[in-house]
């Protein structure tokens, strides 16, 4: 099984930022709860541990594409 992760940044109010590698339903989770208002906290697991993120702070969640591998893809 692939170990589907992606790199994110959340920013908060104030300034501070943290970021890591995340599973892609956690991505989509915490999206999904952003939508739906800044009531609540979602559980971002990350190599370095798990953070605990308040909605009501966040200012934006920056989602980084994957990276493409030079020699890996096929030639247009």
């Amino acid at each position: 099984m692939a170990d589907d992760r992606v790199r994110i940044e959340i920013a908060f109010e104030g300034g501070q930022t943290i970021g890591g590698l995340v599973p892609s339903a956690t991505v989509d989770e915490l999206r999904d709860a952003l939508a739906r208002g800044p009531e609540g906290v979602v559980e971002v697991p990350t190599e370095d541990g798990t953070y605990l993120v308040p909605l009501h702070a966040v200012m934006y969640v920056k989602r980084f594409v994957k990276e493409s591998r030079i020699g890996f893809g096929q030639a247009g």
